[in-house]
């Protein structure tokens, strides 16, 4: 398979979820959820290869485009998969998914209260048993020794962005909240710059 045919199989998806894929992290029985999807660009190999994935964004453009993406990758997919919604109350019932992915969204939390209702709602939709997979920015590596404190956990990073930092704090009441590790996380240093996390976890099944 050349460059091109990998471009349009793939899209633009995040590498560290194209990590996960390889890995058969997610089946085609499983139904996905695309927390914070925005035009769509995880979502492309899904899509294409007939998983019954869903996604919400607050961003009502963004879902339109989703829409007309997913119908021109696949004529049968249903394009009301993707709905407008917030992470702060997804519109889908308890234990709906059996995954969900969240890439570089939960970092733009407005506060720690925030960041925990967003997470709240994500363990509630997901099935014991059900994949958590996400990517933000975290405090390791250093990094927060290079920032300057807002408040809530919010960060004036070296890179002039200002997000919400996951810290080994967090991590551990993840765990509280009923979530476990499947992989050891990782935390990439972009040097002088921000650190961002990967992270695959599991809802302890009760």
């Amino acid at each position: 398979m050349d460059i091109p045919e990998l471009n349009r199989l793939l899209g633009n998806v995040d590498i560290y979820l194209l990590d996960q894929i390889l890995k058969g992290r997610f089946t085609k029985e499983m139904k996905i959820l695309d927390a914070g999807c925005g035009e769509g660009r995880n979502a492309v190999y899904f899509i294409q290869k007939g998983y019954p994935v869903f996604g919400i964004d607050p961003n009502e453009l963004a879902i339109q485009y989703c829409r007309f993406l997913s119908k021109s990758l696949n004529p049968e997919f249903d394009i009301h998969r993707f709905q407008v919604g917030k992470l702060e109350e997804i519109p889908f019932h308890n234990d709906a998914f059996d995954a969900v992915i969240c890439s570089a969204v939960l970092h733009f939390a407005e506060s720690v209260d925030n960041f925990w209702q967003m997470i709240r709602e994500i363990h509630r939709i997901l099935k014991p048993g059900g994949i958590f997979w996400f990517r933000m920015t975290t405090g390791f590596g250093g990094i927060m020794d290079e920032s300057l404190s807002l408040a809530s956990g919010k960060y004036s990073l070296p890179d002039g962005s200002e997000r919400f930092l996951l810290t080994q704090d967090h991590v551990d009441n993840l765990k509280l909240l009923g979530f476990r590790h499947l992989e050891n996380p990782k935390s990439v240093l972009v040097h002088g710059q921000r650190a961002m996390g990967v992270f695959v976890m599991e809802k302890v099944k009760k």
